[in-house]
């Protein structure tokens, strides 16, 4: 079979030129063979006794956490780690002997149906993992058979060795070596967001010896070897070479294509599979993200500990006393326990061995006490925050239509934590930001061109009070009159007469203007796509900016229209035709942009033979090589730039220069050296000889690109700080940019106090002219150290003043600032202030600074996060959407993904992703309070129940002189947390509101009752104690004083221990569930349905419990039907049992509501009253949630107005 021929879409060509080219041995390649770099590749040859004898892996891969072997002992050691299980387990097994005070079944039977469904819970959860694993390890890809056919085959059965083809908009299956292309020259195009989150496109050419195998013929009798390294996890080094017809040719990362990155823009590869499954570099660089548990989880473990003592200080007593009343009970040869036979007992009463006995009796009584410890408490909390995560992701409020994106809860542990968030980290660009940006305005030799008004520009002006205000409403109608005139471009929002729509050629300068345009349409790396259908072209870019430069070429004249390798095609308007003109470049390099060069150049043959070299870049690095006379611009172009930035757009500066000849051939034969080069110092090479070239340019002009707020950030970001949350934005603008944007989205407001801790003082100054970096470095930190020290005395003053602030830092003195004896001093300012921008260094400082903080800006953001997290105690929420933003949202407490433009590997990373930033006000706001309040009630009567029950047993074993004799039946005591108490709570944990979302989005501060953790707080958990020790003291001792020495039957019989044990059962039901619902604040039919339900539940189980054989039944038999129901005194004690119980709950809550509430009850008072419309009760309730400390445009308004019109005292 033979292959497709290539296609030869010139527009597919080659960006960069050079051709495949003799790399030469150096460095690293001198090691392949010995420790390291020992793996052998036979390529085509997959199943030869030479390539099966190594024994390299499969490529299937597992991410499950369990498979069908390990599942049950895995599952297993993973539910008795917990102590409680344990515990359980430690009865279960004691139950079979004769210590046991129940049944050995009515032991296990509870314990194994909670360890079963936290199993099941895990095996779930498991099991979407392994349909995932089936789903990647059965996609296809076509691999050579022999005889030159290639078919399709499953990723799971490649082998190291085989030839694979993959085509456009596939993922690569395996770590592959590139053979060859559909190009000519061996490239391809790959895009690596799964790995990296970068989304511009990477170059990969393979070397030249291979670079003709274009079809799949080709390969029907290759042969060759690869030496290589071993697996390893560096993503962007690879040393190796390859043999073929015992011809030696180096390899490097140029050739190496990674599993799970992309193929786009070209037809198809071939390639050899050299690393599979968990060799690949991916995999090995895949780590199980941390394990985070919430801070209520944690302090519910504390009480489990809390409980285990107390049910050790009880088992103690029990213990003690009865072993002195078993040393006590022949006296004199009397028998004062005589029903217990102490003359002729066992070891458990025997008086002669007293110490035995009371051993023995401990034992009995850990087990009978074991109800004080809920055993499904763990396993109900699961079943509850997997169901809060499904109302998180079906909740349509935070559903991204344009990208069909609903928000994905991918961990259910953090639920609650989400209401209890006390500072924001967020990075900026593609989180706060689109990600998208527009071509608004450009300065052209030295005139500023584009009418359009920055989100940053009217704030900005608002700020200041500026007269230009009405200069912008007349220049935002006249762009809207432009724009409704044409459609909308997306890349490109400029609006401007003077230049649009060839009016260009009528300025004064329209040569320069005509260079400018063509040094866009020319200078970049993008790849034309042209529509068949509608014959619309749109662009493939390296990123957004680039794109958004060809499509403002395009739309201003000057058409990138086809590439290939050797040539770039425009259409351009001649201006004195004006008619559109077809152009051809000839490329002939490109000088490729990197984070340390901060530009990109390219040189090119125009149609007149003129060489020349067109460069963009960042303006502290374009400025510095301008000639003597290509300056004649660069103060307007300088005071253009610095505007553009103070508004917040995005800008780089363009020049050219012409070559000669001579100049040209030294560079491009340097050049092709280095760029043939394999070893470690290649880059570096190729970065020095494009400098040499790089020089004595002319300015043409600056362009200037908005990356657009999203929709809703200004209003969210108020929200927040109404809900007195701090935020830390953390971005790579200069200060004033960065300070600009704050305003804009309501970040800083105008009241508030700034504080900026600068790297840009005078005396670091005059040391950065000298060359001793050390001296430098030492004043730095010293600087930095007294602006914190200076800031933190302007802290204590508005502390007394209550007077907002806002701190700006730059990156350099952030780097300082986080050392560790700086780091407190600057934590604890930075705590202080309501809201923190990092940003970098200023201009002049770019330079130098840039390159260190583009590398370790990830690095700062998470050292920031775990200084904020480790030294506050406070919880902290990461929010990021690029994969330089993983390890800030592993550090966190939470980490926010959002789905951007950047990759999955933020979400990837994430405990819970969303589309857009704006959709964090629901998710905290909301979501966060209503599974706070959820969880943090459901836990406090977890344990309130567990208590009322426990203490009615302790109290009925100090009645019986500690005998160990349960008052309860043993089915009795199983069935409780199982099913007569189990559902209402459960119910609790995922229906209960206490106001509704409208409520609280309108009144955020009552998000404050999680930050300060008021309903989980030690005095709330030890008063639902005390509670239910209340209650289990009125039921015990009214069911006893009642039942006692009273006839209950109608024959005068009193009632004996089954009658009392079946009362006071009843009671203890009725009452925690009665307690249910006066604590349950939003009624549905479902939890009327499980409170009523599980009381009705407990009286049919004792008609049919106690129907059943008395084998079974034992003591429960037929005591409802014949004893109990028939009985007024039974419904009577029951009924006044249950008011005398909750009254002293019921008498608490109403005087605190009534004198002492709560903002949530002052916010359900006003709609139970009908006052959610009146404004001013609204805007007196509001008062609490504003504080002058919070930003936010609303407190802005608010904060002026509290300190004048309320006291929180009136309040």
């Amino acid at each position: 079979m033979v292959g497709p021929r290539r296609k030869k879409r010139q527009h597919f060509g080659r960006i960069h030129a050079f051709s495949c080219g003799k790399a030469s041995f150096r460095g690293e390649h001198s090691l392949i063979g010995g420790p390291g770099f020992s793996r052998v590749v036979h390529c085509n040859d997959p199943d030869g006794f030479d390539a099966t004898i190594r024994n390299y892996g499969g490529n299937y891969v597992r991410t499950t956490k369990y498979t069908i072997l390990t599942f049950l002992p895995k599952s297993l050691f993973e539910q008795f780690r917990r102590v409680a299980n344990l515990y359980f387990l430690m009865c279960a097994i004691l139950s079979f002997t004769a210590l046991s005070p129940y049944s050995s079944v009515s032991s296990v039977l509870p314990l194994a149906v909670v360890i079963g469904v936290s199993m099941g819970k895990e095996l779930l959860e498991d099991f979407r993992r392994k349909q995932q694993d089936i789903e990647v390890n059965n996609r296809k890809v076509k691999v050579h058979y022999g005889d030159g056919v290639f078919d399709n085959t499953k990723w799971r059965d490649l082998k190291v060795g085989d030839i694979v083809k993959v085509e456009k908009d596939q993922f690569f299956p395996a770590d592959l070596i590139l053979l060859s292309s559909s190009f000519e020259e061996a490239i391809c195009y790959v895009e690596t967001t799964n790995l990296d989150g970068e989304t511009n496109l990477k170059l990969k050419q393979a070397v030249e010896a291979t670079s003709n195998l274009h079809e799949d013929s080709s390969f029907q009798n290759f042969k060759a070897a690869i030496r290589c390294e071993d697996p390893n996890a560096n993503l962007y080094t690879f040393v190796g070479t390859l043999e073929l017809e015992e011809q030696q040719h180096p390899l490097s990362p140029q050739q190496l294509l990674l599993r799970d990155s992309k193929l786009r823009n070209t037809d198809f590869v071939y390639g050899v599979v050299i690393f599979t499954g968990y060799d690949t570099k991916v995999m090995q660089n895949s780590t199980p993200p941390p394990s985070k548990r919430s801070k209520i989880e944690r302090r519910m473990d504390k009480i489990v500990y809390l409980l285990f003592g107390v049910l050790f200080l009880l088992a103690f007593i029990v213990a003690i006393c009865f072993g002195g009343a078993t040393d006590d009970d022949i006296d004199n040869g009397k028998m004062k326990r005589w029903y217990l036979k102490p003359d002729d007992t066992e070891v458990y009463y025997d008086p002669e061995n007293a110490p035995l006995a009371s051993v023995l009796q401990f034992l009995t009584a850990l087990m009978l006490y074991s109800y004080l410890i809920p055993i499904s408490l763990y396993v109900s909390i699961e079943i509850v925050k997997v169901l809060q995560g499904s109302f998180i992701n079906q909740d349509l409020n935070m559903y991204y239509e344009e990208t069909d994106t609903p928000a994905r809860a991918r961990t259910s542990n953090l639920n609650e934590e989400l209401g209890q968030v006390d500072t924001i980290l967020s990075d900026k660009t593609g989180t706060l930001t689109c990600n998208s940006m527009e071509f608004i305005k450009c300065s052209i030799a030295g005139t500023a061109y584009g009418r359009g008004i920055t989100e940053v520009e009217r704030a900005m002006a608002k700020r200041n009070g500026s007269p230009l205000l009405q200069n912008m409403a007349v220049e935002e109608n006249h762009v809207e009159d432009a724009t409704e005139a044409k459609p909308s471009i997306k890349g490109f929002n400029f609006v401007d007469e003077r230049i649009m729509d060839g009016q260009w050629v009528k300025e004064p300068r329209a040569d320069v203007i005509q260079k400018f345009l063509r040094a866009l349409a020319v200078c970049h790396t993008a790849l034309p796509e042209v529509d068949e259908e509608t014959g619309t072209t749109t662009y493939e870019a390296e990123s957004p900016d680039e794109a958004a430069f060809v499509i403002a070429a395009r739309e201003l004249g000057f058409m990138f229209h086809e590439r290939s390798h050797t040539s770039i095609s425009v259409y351009e308007l001649d201006p004195v035709t004006n008619m559109k003109v077809e152009r051809v470049y000839k490329l002939l390099n490109i000088l490729e942009f990197s984070s340390s060069r901060k530009r990109m150049s390219v040189i090119v043959r125009n149609g007149e033979g003129k060489l020349l070299l067109i460069s963009k870049g960042a303006d502290s690095v374009m400025f510095e090589r301008l000639a003597k006379d290509g300056r004649e611009f660069e103060e307007q172009t300088k005071k253009h730039v610095n505007e553009y930035a103070d508004a917040g757009l995005r800008t780089l500066v363009v020049a050219y220069r012409e070559l000669d000849e001579e100049e040209y051939d030294e560079f491009n034969k340097a050049f092709t050296e280095a760029k043939n080069m394999v070893n470690a110092d290649r880059e570096e090479i190729i970065e020095d000889e494009a400098e040499k070239i790089e020089k004595e340019l002319i300015l043409l002009g600056a362009t200037a690109v908005e990356d657009k707020l999203q929709n809703g950030v200004p209003e969210c970001i108020d929200k927040l700080a109404q809900a007195g949350i701090k935020l830390w934005v953390l971005t790579g603008d200069k200060m004033e940019t960065a300070i600009n944007i704050g305003f804009s989205c309501s970040l800083l407001r105008q009241e508030m106090k700034q504080i900026i801790i600068s790297s840009e003082t005078p005396e670091v100054k005059a040391l950065e002219n000298g060359e001793d970096k050390s001296a430098v470095a030492t004043a730095l930190k010293a600087s930095v150290l007294h602006q914190i020290t200076t800031a933190k005395e302007l802290l204590l003053a508005s502390t007394e003043n209550s007077d907002a602030l806002a701190l700006i830092i730059d990156g350099k003195s952030l780097t300082y600032a986080l050392e560790d004896d700086v780091k407190d001093h600057f934590l604890e300012l930075a705590i202080g202030c309501a809201s923190v921008i990092c940003c970098r260094s200023s201009p002049k400082q770019k330079a130098l600074v840039n390159f260190m903080f583009t590398f370790h800006f990830a690095l700062l953001m998470f050292q920031v996060t775990r200084l904020v997290k480790l030294r506050t105690g406070n919880t902290t929420l990461a929010i990021g959407d690029g994969a330089n933003d993983v390890g800030m949202l592993q550090e966190a407490d939470i980490g926010i993904g959002i789905s951007g433009v950047e990759g999955m590997q933020a979400v990837m990373s994430s405990d819970i992703a969303i589309a857009q930033f704006r959709f964090l006000e629901r998710l905290l706001l909301v979501h966060g309070h209503w599974c706070y309040r959820r969880i943090s009630s459901m836990i406090c009567y977890f344990f309130y129940k567990n208590i009322v029950f426990g203490f009615t047993i302790f109290f009925y074993e100090i009645y019986t002189s500690f005998t160990g004799q349960s008052v309860y039946n043993d089915w009795y005591l199983s069935l409780y947390n199982v099913f007569f108490t189990s559902l209402p709570v459960i119910a609790l944990g995922v229906l209960d509101q206490d106001v509704s979302a409208k409520f609280c989005l309108k009144f955020p501060y009552l998000y404050q009752e999680g930050v300060q953790n008021v309903l989980f707080s030690w005095v709330r958990i030890l008063g639902w104690a005390f509670n239910g020790l209340l209650n289990a003291v009125l039921i015990f001792f009214f069911c006893i004083r009642a039942i006692e020495s009273q006839p209950f039957r109608k024959g005068g019989q009193l009632a004996g221990l089954q009658v009392l044990g079946a009362t006071m059962y009843t009671c203890v039901v009725w009452v925690v569930n009665c307690q249910m619902a006066l604590s349950i604040s939003y009624f549905t039919y479902i939890q009327h349905l499980f409170i009523w339900g599980s009381i009705v539940l407990w009286y049919i189980f004792q008609l049919v419990y106690g129907a059943m054989s008395p084998d079974l039944s034992t003591t429960a038999y037929k005591v409802f039907i014949e004893a109990c129901a028939p009985s007024p005194y039974y419904w009577i004690l029951t009924l006044f049992v249950v008011i005398a119980s909750l009254t002293p709950y019921f008498t608490y809550a109403s005087i605190q509501t009534r004198f002492f509430p709560m903002f949530h009850q002052m916010i359900q008072w006003m709609r139970k009253d009908g006052n959610s419309y009146d404004p001013e009760f609204c805007k007196m309730v509001r008062q609490r949630s504003i504080r002058p400390t919070t930003v936010g445009y609303t407190a802005r308004i608010e904060a002026r107005s509290k300190r004048f019109e309320f006291k929180p005292e009136e309040i």
